[in-house]
């Protein structure tokens, strides 16, 4: 099966421009929110005791073990029935520190990927960070940089730590791209009362993609992350001011192909039996041009594959999570990956 959808995608490919027998080169670019994972190594600076992991009394290195082999097989497969690969480029949140990356893509079924890892730690109470991991024989770094995000309680007006911004600018195959990875704030406390703290995270994360853009109006960004808010929420709509239909877009604007999925009911994670589609990959809009002389937007997805649902009970069909019930229930994590295909013509 992996090797008919990859074949149709090339017979796809050759006859983008009519009868013009074509060739095209694939890579895929995802986002994946880990589900806390964290060492077993009570690190006296962090409120990582809280993680569900040290939470566990009993064969926590193998429960360790056993969670970093299961992120590795979702990683493994993202995209790989259309490229024939793993992703090129994976943002990732939820991770407690550099060590777990380094875990994650030296075990045994990542490591001939030979991922490199991109990591700032972040001043988040819980202590969990965003991260960039690359394959090193297809993504150059040219820069790499850590965005804090400074937002207040409104009732204290203390400050409330949350997630940094990465923003990675690198060569994809000699061809220059940016990436923003985002883990903004959640809704404890209720959509509307922690609304205007991920409006603050839109914000930021626009300013990141204007300076971009005043260097670059050409420059293709890829903005990625757990957003902690539907693409109709203010903070996509209203802040970033995505667009779901292409033709509507100006040169700086930004496409969001995961609206049309929320419109039709689809999310990547699940509560109280609403779905929700936190998980996102916008682009702009020099990615979505038909001259495929260079890296184009082909296609975007949710990587929902059976193995990843909860087959029964209370929470059958949703993500099959790693942690419940106070201990490791053997699964994967509470959301599902995105991803998207960009390709590029090669004769």
């Amino acid at each position: 099966m992996r090797q008919i959808s990859f074949f149709i995608l090339l017979f796809f490919c050759l006859f983008l421009n009519g009868q013009n027998k074509k060739t095209y080169k694939i890579h895929t670019v995802a986002f994946y929110n880990l589900e806390n994972l964290f060492d077993t190594i009570n690190d006296p600076n962090k409120f990582d005791e809280a993680s569900p992991i040290m939470e566990i009394n009993t064969n926590r290195t193998f429960i360790y073990k056993k969670k970093i082999k299961n992120m590795a097989r979702v990683i493994s497969e993202i995209g790989l029935d259309v490229t024939n690969n793993s992703p090129v480029i994976l943002g990732v949140s939820e991770v407690e520190n550099r060590a777990v990356l380094e875990d994650l893509i030296n075990d045994s079924i990542l490591i001939k990927k030979d991922y490199g890892i991109i990591h700032y730690s972040s001043p988040d109470i819980r202590g969990i960070d965003v991260g960039l991991l690359y394959q090193k024989q297809l993504f150059s770094p040219i820069s790499t940089s850590s965005h804090e995000l400074k937002i207040y309680d409104d009732n204290t007006q203390k400050r409330v730590y949350t997630r940094d911004q990465l923003l990675v600018s690198g060569n994809l195959d000699g061809e220059l791209i940016h990436i923003i990875v985002n883990h903004w704030p959640s809704r404890s406390g209720g959509q509307a009362k922690s609304n205007p703290k991920r409006v603050a995270a839109a914000k930021l994360t626009k300013h990141l993609v204007d300076s971009l853009q005043v260097i670059d109006p050409y420059a293709k960004v890829f903005i990625t992350g757990d957003l902690n808010d539907d693409p109709t929420n203010k903070s996509i709509k209203e802040i970033l001011k995505t667009k779901k239909d292409k033709s509507k877009m100006g040169l700086k604007g930004i496409y969001n192909p995961y609206e049309s999925f929320f419109k039709n009911g689809i999310g990547t994670t699940a509560y109280r039996d609403n779905w929700s589609l936190f998980d996102q990959i916008l682009l702009t809009k020099p990615l979505l041009e038909r001259d495929y002389s260079s890296f184009r937007f082909y296609k975007a997805g949710i990587f929902n594959k059976q193995y990843l649902t909860t087959k029964t009970g209370t929470y059958k069909g949703y993500p099959y999570r790693s942690w419940s019930n106070g201990g490791f229930s053997d699964g994967f994590s509470d959301h599902f990956p995105v991803y998207v295909y960009v390709i590029k013509e090669v004769n």
